[in-house]
C-alpha cells in the first residue's frame, strides 16, 4: 500500500509539473526564415491554422519589450490581411508556443504582424495588487459627459484618432467592441468615444444572455478560441473581443497587448462566436457575438491580459425602472464593470443606451428622475431632478448626472468606496416642462428684524400660461438701518452668484462626509432657490461657506496652522437659504435689496 501511495504521489507530481510547464520556443532562438503555425477562428467555433514565416525580431521595441515580426499566410489572411479580433492568436514553432499575434502595420498590402513573445506574456503577474485608480483631483460638478472623460484622463487615454495616418507605424491591432441591444442613436452617439480609446465599435444583434452567469458545465476555452472582455452586460451588452493565447488549467492568457494597461482589473470573461470576417481596405475585422460568462480577467498589462476560468467577476448592477411616455412600465438591469477609471463612463453609456431605445430621440422630452446609489459600506446617496428639452438633451443630462456622482464616489481621495447597487426610477413625458420668471413682488421692502415678508413670484410656463408662487420668509436679525439682499433664482444662477461671492470657479471637498453631503444636496432644476445675503464677515473654505463669523473665529480659521488650504475672506455672508419645489424646470434670477427698520 505504501508503494502504491508513493507511486500515486509520483504520478500526481508529474501531472502537476506537466500542467504547470509551458512548451516555449525561446525568443533568443528565433531566427529569420523560420516557419511555424498560428491558430485562430475565422468563422463559427472552428479553430483554423495559418502559416507563419519569421522575418526577424525587433529588440527593445518598447523599454525591455521585444516584438517578433512575421508574415502570415492562408487564403483568408491574403484576402483580408491582419484583422481586428486576431489579437492573441497563438503562434507555434516546432510545436512550441512562441507568442501571440498582437500588432500590425495599418494599410499594409501584406499580412505582416508583430508577435508578442510568450515569455513576456507568462511574466504577467498573477497576484492582484490594489485596483487601478488615478485619483484625479476634479472639482465638484453636477454633470460629467463622455467628453469630460478624456479631459480627466488625458495622460492615460491620449486620443488614438489618426494613428493610422502613418503607414510606417506599427501599432496594437484594434479590438472589435461589440454593441448588442443598443439603438442606432445610442451607438452613433457613443462610438466616437470608444474609437478614441482605440476600439473599433461594431453594432450587432440581440443579447445572448444575462451578464454575471458562469457557464456550467462548459467553462473551457482553447488556445485560438475567441474570447470576450465584457464591459457592460445584462439587457444591453458591450464586449471587446480577442483571442486566447495560452490555457494552463483554469489560467488564461489572451490578446498579446493591453486593453489599457490598467494593471489589476476585474472584467467578465466570456466565450465568443465568430460569425464571419469582413475584409476592408482600412481595417478588416471579425464580426463576433459574445456568449456566456466563463470567468474573469484580473490583469491588464502591456503584454496582454490574464484571467481565470470559473471566477465570478464583480460588477455594479444598475436597475432602471421606466414609466414611458405611453404609460407603459419597463424594467432593465445592466451590469457595468467595477472599475474606478471606467465605471462612471460605462454607467453614462448604459443609461443613455436604455433611454434612447425606449424614448424619442427627436422632439420634446421631459424626464422626472429619482435614484439611489448604495455603497458597500452601508451608506447611500439619494438623487432627484427634472430634465426637459428637445432632441436628446434630457437623456444626456440625466446620464451625465448619474455618471458624475459615480465618478466622485469611486475616485474620491479619502477612502476606497465600492458601489453595491444603483437604482433609478424615471418617468417620461413627450412635452416640455419649464417656467421662466417674469416678475417678483414683495409686500414690503423694509422690515423689522424677524418680521414676515410675503413674496410673490410670477412665472410663465412652457404653454405660455402664467402662474403664481407665494412664499413667506422672516427678515434676518440685523441692526436697524442695515440692508440685506434677497436672491431668488434657479440652480445655475445661484451657483454663478456663489462663485462670484466666493471668488472661485470650483472647489474640492475636504472630507468624505462633506463629499457625500454635497453630492446628495446637488441643486435641482425644478426648484426656486432663495438666499438671504448680508454684509457680514465670513470665510469660504474647501467648498463650504462659514458665514457671519466673529473676528476671533475668523482669525482662527484663517490661521495657517488651522487651515489645510487658503480660505477666501467674505465681506458678504449667506444668512439663510430656502428652496421651493415646483413641477417645472425653473429659469430666472432676481436680487432684491431690503432694509431693516
Amino acid at each position: 500500500m505504501r508503494k502504491i501511495a508513493l507511486l500515486l504521489s509520483f504520478f500526481l507530481l508529474l501531472t502537476v509539473l506537466a500542467e504547470a510547464s509551458v512548451p516555449v520556443f525561446p525568443l533568443n532562438e528565433i531566427k529569420a526564415g523560420m516557419v511555424g503555425k498560428g491558430k485562430t477562428v475565422f468563422a463559427g467555433g472552428t479553430i483554423e491554422e495559418f502559416d507563419v514565416e519569421i522575418l526577424g525580431v525587433l529588440h527593445n521595441f518598447q523599454p525591455r519589450r521585444n516584438l517578433i515580426l512575421a508574415k502570415l499566410k492562408n487564403s483568408i489572411l491574403e484576402r483580408a490581411g491582419i484583422m481586428e479580433g486576431m489579437s492573441g492568436s497563438p503562434v507555434y514553432i516546432d510545436g512550441k508556443l512562441a507568442g501571440a499575434v498582437a500588432y500590425s502595420f495599418p494599410f499594409s498590402k501584406e499580412p505582416i504582424a508583430g508577435i508578442t513573445p510568450i515569455e513576456e506574456m507568462l511574466s504577467i503577474p498573477k497576484t492582484q495588487d490594489s485596483r487601478s485608480s488615478l485619483s484625479p483631483q476634479v472639482p465638484i460638478k453636477k454633470h460629467l459627459t463622455l467628453d469630460d472623460f478624456f479631459e480627466i484622463n488625458r495622460e492615460l487615454f491620449p486620443s488614438r484618432m489618426g494613428i493610422f495616418s502613418d503607414e510606417q507605424t506599427i501599432s496594437p491591432i484594434n479590438i472589435p467592441l461589440l454593441f448588442t441591444g443598443f439603438s442606432s442613436q445610442a451607438f452613433n452617439k457613443t462610438k466616437s468615444f470608444f474609437s478614441r480609446l482605440g476600439f473599433s465599435p461594431v453594432r450587432i444583434g440581440a443579447v445572448s444572455q444575462q451578464s454575471g452567469e458562469i457557464s456550467i458545465p462548459d467553462t473551457g476555452l482553447r488556445e485560438g478560441d475567441p474570447v470576450g472582455v465584457q464591459l457592460i452586460g445584462g439587457d444591453v451588452d458591450m464586449s471587446a473581443v480577442g483571442t486566447v493565447t495560452h490555457v494552463d488549467g483554469k489560467k488564461i492568457l489572451a490578446f498579446g497587448h493591453p486593453l489599457y494597461n490598467l494593471g489589476t482589473v476585474d472584467y467578465a470573461m466570456t466565450r465568443a462566436r465568430v460569425l464571419t470576417v469582413i475584409p476592408s481596405l482600412s481595417n478588416s475585422f471579425k464580426i463576433a457575438a459574445t456568449d456566456k460568462v466563463v470567468g474573469s480577467f484580473s490583469q491588464d498589462r502591456v503584454s496582454g491580459m490574464y484571467g481565470e476560468l470559473g471566477k465570478k467577476p464583480k460588477s455594479i448592477p444598475v436597475n432602471i425602472r421606466l414609466l414611458t411616455a405611453k404609460g407603459e412600465k419597463r424594467e432593465f438591469t445592466v451590469n457595468v464593470a467595477d472599475d474606478k477609471i471606467l465605471s462612471w463612463a460605462l454607467v453614462n453609456v448604459s443609461v443613455l443606451s436604455v433611454m434612447s431605445v425606449e424614448e424619442r430621440a427627436v422632439g420634446d422630452l421631459t424626464l422626472d428622475f429619482s435614484g439611489d446609489i448604495y455603497l458597500e459600506n452601508g451608506m447611500s446617496i439619494h438623487l432627484e431632478d427634472l430634465f426637459s428639452g428637445s432632441y436628446d438633451n434630457s437623456v444626456t443630462d440625466l446620464s451625465s448626472l448619474v455618471a458624475a456622482v459615480v465618478f466622485f464616489l469611486t475616485n474620491n481621495e479619502f477612502q476606497d468606496l465600492t458601489i453595491h447597487r444603483i437604482d433609478l426610477d424615471i418617468s417620461a413625458s413627450e412635452e416640455l416642462k419649464f417656467s421662466n420668471m417674469e416678475q417678483v413682488w414683495l409686500d414690503k421692502y423694509d422690515a423689522s428684524a424677524g418680521e414676515p415678508i410675503q413674496i410673490k413670484i410670477y412665472t410663465r410656463n412652457f404653454r405660455g400660461e402664467s402662474s403664481l408662487q407665494e412664499v413667506t420668509i422672516a427678515a434676518p436679525d440685523l441692526p436697524s438701518g442695515s440692508e440685506f439682499y434677497l436672491v431668488i433664482g434657479d440652480a445655475v444662477s445661484i451657483r454663478q452668484i456663489e462663485m462670484s461671492q466666493y471668488k472661485t470657479r470650483d472647489f474640492l471637498p475636504r472630507s468624505l462626509s462633506q463629499l457625500i453631503r454635497l453630492l446628495g444636496q446637488l441643486r435641482k432644476n425644478n426648484r426656486i432657490y432663495f438666499k438671504i445675503i448680508a454684509a457680514k464677515p465670513g470665510l469660504f473654505l474647501k467648498g463650504e461657506e462659514m458665514p457671519n463669523l466673529p473676528p476671533t473665529m475668523k482669525s482662527m480659521f484663517s490661521s495657517s496652522r488651522a487651515a489645510s488650504s487658503t480660505p477666501t475672506e467674505l465681506n458678504r455672508s449667506t444668512l439663510r437659504e430656502y428652496q421651493l419645489p415646483i413641477p417645472y424646470v425653473f429659469k430666472g434670477v432676481a436680487v432684491v435689496p431690503i432694509k431693516i427698520k
